[in-house]
């Protein structure tokens, strides 16, 4: 039996267009693939173990035609629109308190400051989790074991109790295994909306 939900934020409430965005990257820095080093910075970067004028001044001293500007564009770029019928499925789930809700999001201090200044209900519906965990502000990322760990441990949570939602095959790949209920979502075909028409079987 379901008694927590456990939701990703990109790609479940917000839409990304992650594969539009890396080839704006690529163009922009006149390169042909991420270098091990780039990837590595980005990744310390959501994990909040470096700074905002760290992770630029990085891009800045690699690429000096590019003003911070330019390269916060660049890093943003993925960031779209967040659907309001979704605030309201969350609401409506808020409302009905059977479940306990939390967020759990690899993301980083530049597309949270993005969100807050382009969504005008982010804090509405911050407020409506639970409990709310932000990898930059955790130090930990998913896919790795440790930061499901944290969540269970936090919460005081089982893992089988729990349904957790991504679009991230990695990810739900580390839940199944840790023993989570999952729900590995399609965002082009599918909607957060429709949970429990799409997996009512989990909630018998």
């Amino acid at each position: 039996m379901v008694k927590t939900i456990i939701f990703d934020f990109g790609n479940v409430f917000i839409n990304l267009d992650i594969e539009d965005a890396l080839q704006h990257a690529l163009e922009t820095f006149n390169i042909e693939s991420l270098s091990d080093e780039m990837t590595a910075f980005n990744s310390l970067y959501e994990q909040g173990l470096i700074s905002t004028d760290e992770f630029l001044e990085f891009y800045t001293e690699n690429f000096p035609k590019l003003s911070k500007e330019d390269l916060i564009e660049v890093w943003n770029f993925m960031l779209k629109d967040f659907p309001k019928h979704r605030l309201e499925f969350l609401q409506n789930l808020k409302k009905e308190n059977k479940y306990k809700l939390i967020l759990l999001s690899n993301t980083n201090a530049l597309h949270i400051n993005w969100i807050k200044e382009n969504i005008s209900f982010y804090e509405a519906f911050k407020n409506y989790f639970d409990a709310y965990y932000l990898s930059h502000e955790v130090h930990l990322v998913k896919p790795n074991n440790n930061i499901f760990e944290f969540v269970l441990n936090e919460n005081n949570l089982k893992a089988n109790a729990c349904l957790f939602i991504d679009d991230n095959k990695d990810n739900i790949n580390t839940a199944k295994y840790l023993g989570f209920k999952t729900w590995h979502i399609d965002p082009n075909t599918e909607d957060v909306v429709n949970l429990f028409n799409t997996k009512n079987h989990l909630f018998d």
